[in-house]
């Protein structure tokens, strides 16, 4: 390690101090006074400029100057009479001196000043007065006289003086009252980033990372004193040398302390105002420190780090600092200028001014105890409370407060809450709904927030918290619409555990007590039997009631529990389609119990998307979701967006089943199981469709089915995984998979294929297992109960899988007629897969002529819907007939899926992300991925463009991705067959 230099960076002002001594020596001295702020090195220079001094024959005088001055002209007699024999006054004067005191005080100043001539006959003098800005006053005044005359005696005065920016005025300086060219002024600046690094460089043994010395020059400012205490920490937990690791963000990792304190030293000499403002922002700053608690962990920028710091922008927050401390908001503005520009604060990339270093923060605010921080944060929420700042930034600063005992403070933090609800920040509203907790409510009121936070702790994934607090609101709550709201979110959150049968029990215990309420208790059982459905048994008991008391009173169950009724019967294969659609339709039409009408919502959509009725089933879910508080647990919340889903699934939208990447990974186990959900098992069909089959399996072999509970999501699973294990070439472990689906579906007295196709599923795989008979009587069967339900998707689908299992002329038949009815039908991809099994056939009956067009048409559908597996079965039975594609598949507006089209239509009417996301109840990243999705088939890349290329006629704008399904599915030659070739199951 070098030695430091001690004057670095310091050179033109220690050239100026020599030739004024060389001056000096000549017989003409003068003043030089060397000003800057506290720590920057003035003691230093002062003391390296004395040395030169002696070093070139002078004599050298000095004094330190201390606020504590014992009697008039205290400094300048130590510095002329300094020795072993002076002796100060053993009492001072009083400040207003009578005729013989001023008469001694001057006779004084007039010895000193005899005194001082005569040591300059002696030999040239140079007086070094350290901190001259403390001296008394009496002595500043005699300096300034004397300085008046230094041009006429070789006497050299320099002197170093505070000049640093403060809350509190500071006294005028020595210089303000001479003339110009009686005194040579040097500011000293904090060091320069090189100088600063290198003295860094100096204390450390190897080449320290550039990273962690720039940490160092940050957390000093420049500052000499600062950075040199620091370095000294360093130096003290690593003897040979600071080892050149992270440096810490808290002072708790410094030993001795040095540099604490000397921030603390720097504070003090700043005077207790400044110091106030300076720990003040220290404490708004504090909720950006690492270990100090972040409310939003689970999703994002806190409250605390968002907005509702003092410093907004380049210019900070002078008044809500001088609020909080009782400065003058003017002097504030300008120490935290001064402080920016002295590198102490720096402007965050929002704006705001921070402190250079969170270790610089932290030594900061060590001088405030817990109870003074606590206050500067509630002073700084009553500031701006009173100024009329958001509700979620007056909230922030409670969050650090104890109990206020006010009821503006239960308000704002219920008002923030309500704010990041809206705005799906989770981690905040929890924070915030904590907090409010501590403060005084009634009972009632508190039963709300609890059911509120108990519902957002569950969603967080943190049913140990939750569950406890939601059973905590249920005993609080009073009023009957309470009671029955927080029941259905305790039931909703037991229910996802796993826990039917208690969810139950706890809304059935209500009943006895909502005797006067009818439709609230038929709200009750409509929540009974649709959280019923996680459990077999009590699912077949809980319709079982309902069923029986349908028929003898209706009115009691209500139109929500009467829909639940359609739905069970559609399942079962009891209703056509048009039956229950006209069922629920006259349902919606009767007055709805308020707390009632999202059953009602929520099932006709289910009931509607089963029917192919997508449009007005996404209506019923737009608004079941409007209707929907999204902070409280609700079992048709989940059901609605598993509707969703399915509509999406139904259309082939791909993007948007795959837009949350929370489908994409297995969530958290709880109590050893992990249960997978319907958009698990609807994006791992998507991903295997698009392509992703690496993907799917990761997503699929996170789930243990074994250990899943008893409900319809594993079933939906089972025929996802079985769609995989086909893609695999595992026809078996897919076939099985199929019938473990159906298995289970008949156990829950579920037969319809509208809520899972899997008999056709399963026939396939029997095909191409080559047992003909079984799947034969498979698909028979299902094309009878789809004839039941009677819609083209249905039937369409079993037809085509019957004309696959038949074969021949009559297979090609049916065929055909499955390919009519879903030209009728808002399922693409099952057209899609019918086009391929009726090319399949004409192949095989020898009209391969006639076969290229259903081929072709197959493969453009499949391109432009991004169905890279179906796009590659197409292509490849074209290839078997000795075809191939002669035109490139269509893009443009008519490439854009119905999700698609809306939000794109949305966005090109000016709409943000944001506001999007909010009309149509999405995730703002669902919204981004169907807009990216969207640019690539309109052939664009900025939001400007999309109002063109909307009104553009499809084909307008073509963009072929033969190249990237050919990259992923590389041509193979296949031998020619005259029978139809089923490589895999066309799901």
């Amino acid at each position: 390690m070098s030695r430091p230099d001690p004057i670095r960076d310091r050179r033109e002002a220690m050239g100026l101090v020599a030739a004024e001594a060389g001056r000096a020596r000549s017989g003409s001295g003068r003043l030089v006074l060397l000003r800057g702020a506290t720590g920057t090195g003035r003691s230093t220079l002062l003391e390296a400029a004395a040395e030169h001094a002696e070093a070139h024959g002078m004599r050298v005088l000095r004094v330190r100057c201390t606020a504590h001055s014992i009697a008039p002209l205290t400094a300048v007699t130590q510095l002329l009479r300094a020795g072993p024999d002076f002796k100060c006054p053993a009492q001072a004067s009083p400040e207003t001196p009578d005729a013989a005191e001023a008469t001694r005080r001057s006779d004084h100043a007039s010895q000193l000043w005899r005194e001082l001539l005569a040591l300059a006959a002696e030999k040239p003098l140079l007086l070094a007065v350290d901190d001259i800005h403390l001296a008394d006053a009496q002595s500043r005044n005699w300096l300034m006289a004397a300085a008046r005359q230094l041009d006429r005696i070789p006497v050299l005065l320099v002197a170093t003086e505070r000049s640093q920016y403060d809350v509190e005025p500071p006294l005028s300086g020595l210089a303000h009252a001479l003339s110009p060219a009686l005194v040579r002024t040097r500011t000293l600046s904090p060091l320069a980033p090189d100088t600063a690094a290198e003295l860094v460089r100096s204390q450390v043994g190897d080449a320290p990372p550039q990273a962690w010395v720039d940490d160092c020059v940050r957390a000093a400012a420049g500052n000499p004193l600062l950075l040199r205490a620091l370095l000294d920490d360093l130096r003290t937990a690593e003897p040979d040398g600071p080892r050149p690791t992270a440096l810490p963000d808290t002072c708790a990792a410094l030993y001795p302390g040095s540099y604490p304190a000397a921030v603390t030293w720097w504070l003090d000499s700043a005077g207790s105002a400044t110091a106030e403002v300076a720990r003040a922002l220290a404490a708004m700053d504090e909720d950006s420190a690492p270990g100090t608690v972040n409310p939003s962990a689970t999703d994002g920028p806190s409250a605390l780090s968002r907005g509702d710091d003092p410093a907004r922008g380049a210019d900070g927050d002078p008044v809500l600092l001088a609020g909080m401390t009782g400065a003058d908001p003017a002097r504030v503005h300008g120490w935290l200028t001064a402080m920016t520009h002295l590198g102490m604060l720096r402007p965050a990339p929002d704006g705001r001014l921070r402190y250079a270093h969170p270790l610089l923060r932290d030594a900061v605010l060590s001088g405030w105890s817990a109870a003074r921080r606590q206050q500067a944060h509630r002073l700084a929420a009553e500031a701006m409370l009173r100024r009329g700042d958001p509700a979620e930034a007056v909230a922030g600063q409670l969050l650090r407060v104890p109990e206020v005992g006010e009821s503006w403070a239960t308000r704002i933090l219920l008002d923030a809450a309500a704010v990041t609800v809206r705005e799906s920040r989770t981690g905040d509203a929890v924070a915030f709904l904590r907090r409010a907790l501590d403060e005084p409510m009634t009972s009632a009121r508190r039963a709300e927030v609890l059911t509120e936070l108990g519902s957002l702790e569950f969603a967080s994934a943190l049913p140990a918290v939750g569950i406890p607090r939601l059973a905590q609101a249920l005993q609080l709550a009073s009023s009957p619409e309470g009671r029955v709201r927080t029941a259905v979110a305790l039931g909703t959150a037991l229910a996802g555990q796993g826990e039917a049968r208690a969810a139950v029990n706890v809304l059935r215990s209500l009943d006895r007590q909502l005797t006067d309420h009818p439709d609230l208790v038929g709200t009750l059982q409509t929540a009974s039997a649709l959280l019923a459905d996680h459990d077999q048994q009590v699912r077949r008991r809980m319709y079982g009631w309902l069923r029986e008391r349908a028929e003898h009173s209706p009115d009691l169950i209500g139109a929500a529990g009467q829909a639940l009724l359609v739905r069970y019967e559609s399942t079962a294969g009891l209703l056509s389609a048009h039956a229950a659609m006209d069922r629920v339709r006259t349902l919606l039409k009767e007055p709805a119990e308020p707390l009632g009408e999202s059953f009602l919502l929520g099932t006709t959509a289910a009931i509607a998307q089963w029917a192919d009725e997508l449009d007005e089933a996404e209506r019923l879910v737009d608004r079941g979701l409007a209707g929907q508080s999204t902070s409280l647990l609700h079992p048709m919340h989940a059901a609605l967006l598993n509707v969703r889903a399915d509509i999406a699934a139904a259309r082939g939208s791909y993007a948007e089943l795959l837009a949350d990447p929370a489908v994409l990974r297995a969530p958290e186990a709880h109590d050893g199981r992990r249960a997978p959900t319907n958009a698990h098992a609807h994006a791992v069909v998507a991903l295997v469709d698009t392509g992703r089959v690496d993907e799917a399996r990761t997503l699929a072999g996170a789930f243990d089915l074994r250990d899943a509970p008893d409900s319809w999501e594993p079933n939906r699973f089972l025929y996802a995984r079985g769609v995989l294990r086909a893609a695999d070439g595992d026809t078996a472990g897919a076939r099985d998979d199929f019938l473990e689906c159906g298995r289970r579906q008949a156990a829950r007295s579920v037969v319809s294929p509208a809520v899972t196709p899997w008999r056709t599923a399963a026939a396939e795989c029997e095909l191409a297992l080559g047992r003909p008979e079984q799947a034969l009587a498979l698909a028979e069967e299902e094309l009878r109960l789809a004839s039941v339900w009677n819609t083209p998707r249905q039937i369409g689908r079993a037809l085509r899988v019957l004309g696959a299992a038949t074969g021949g002329r009559h297979g090609l038949e049916l065929t055909d007629q499955a390919v009519r009815q879903l030209r009728d039908a808002p399922a693409e991809t099952e057209l899609i897969m019918a086009l391929i099994d009726q090319g399949r056939l004409l192949t095989a009956v020898g009209e391969r002529a006639r076969a290229r067009d259903p081929l072709r048409e197959a493969a453009e559908r499949a391109e432009r819907k991004g169905a890279v597996r179906l796009l590659a079965l197409a292509e490849g039975v074209l290839r078997e007939g000795g075809a191939r594609r002669t035109t490139a598949a269509h893009t443009g507006s008519a490439a854009l899926t119905a999700s698609e089209r809306r939000i794109t239509a949305l966005a090109a009417d000016g709409r943000t992300n944001t506001e999007i996301a909010r009309l149509l109840h999405l995730a703002r990243r669902t919204v981004e991925t169907h807009l990216t999705s969207s640019y690539r088939k309109l052939g664009i890349r900025r939001r400007g463009e999309l109002p063109a290329a909307l009104a553009r006629r499809p084909g307008d704008a073509e963009r072929p991705h033969r190249e990237r399904v050919q990259r992923e599915h590389p041509r193979r030659e296949q031998p020619h067959r005259d029978q139809p070739h089923r490589e895999l199951p066309a799901w």
